[in-house]
């Protein structure tokens, strides 16, 4: 059940492929594979585009072993309809399983879902609650979320300047990312005394 290979028949196929052979077999995902098409949200094109092949390991590694990066991707494809019957209020609660185990890209998906209104009650402040535990366990993501929601004037004014603090002094992979982490800071800055600006730029945040 757990193998690294899943060999599932050609009934899981599309319906409409016209292969007489088997499909490919897919090899499971690895945890870095799965970061990185979490991060270019490409996962649900990516369990497509095996012809939904894994969704067995998928299952089993969310329900079964209770990995949070699978508890992440079988939620996206409840809550998606993405090779199984759709199941919005599931996919939910299984991402908030992931997020209670620490997984930052699940918090920052919730947050998301929130800040949109999107199968649950448009919360911008509860979006901020969600991202916040992963934006100080360092992950980018969940800043340049909490910058986001920060500059449209959700959460704590007294956590502006820790928000920029911890994204202005990051580092990033790519000039993308980097030039929009920019736009978000001058958005937040404008909401913050000059003064607290100055000390959030600093590499290492004083209190006042």
């Amino acid at each position: 059940m757990f193998s690294g290979l899943s060999l599932v028949g050609s009934a899981q196929a599309d319906s409409d492929s016209k292969a007489t052979s088997l499909p490919r077999a897919v090899d499971i995902y690895s945890q870095e594979q799965l970061i990185d098409m979490i991060r270019d949200k490409s996962y649900l094109i990516r369990v497509k585009g095996d012809k939904c092949q894994l969704v067995q390991d998928i299952e089993a590694r969310a329900e079964v072993l209770k990995q949070p990066l699978y508890q992440y991707l079988w939620a996206e494809m409840l809550s998606h309809g993405i090779c199984v019957k759709a199941n919005p209020p599931r996919g939910i609660s299984m991402l908030r399983d992931a997020a209670e185990q620490g997984s930052a890209e699940a918090m920052v998906r919730i947050a998301e879902y929130y800040h949109d209104g999107k199968f649950v009650i448009q919360d911008r402040q509860r979006a901020v609650q969600y991202v916040l535990p992963a934006a100080a366990s360092g992950d980018l993501p969940a800043r340049m979320m909490l910058v986001k929601l920060f500059g449209e004037g959700y959460g704590s004014p007294r956590d502006y300047e820790m928000g920029y603090h911890w994204l202005y002094n990051d580092v990033f992979s790519d000039e993308a990312t980097k030039q929009e982490a920019v736009k978000l800071l001058k958005v937040l800055a404008a909401k913050m005394p000059p003064s607290a600006v100055e000390r959030a730029r600093q590499e290492h945040l004083r209190s006042q």
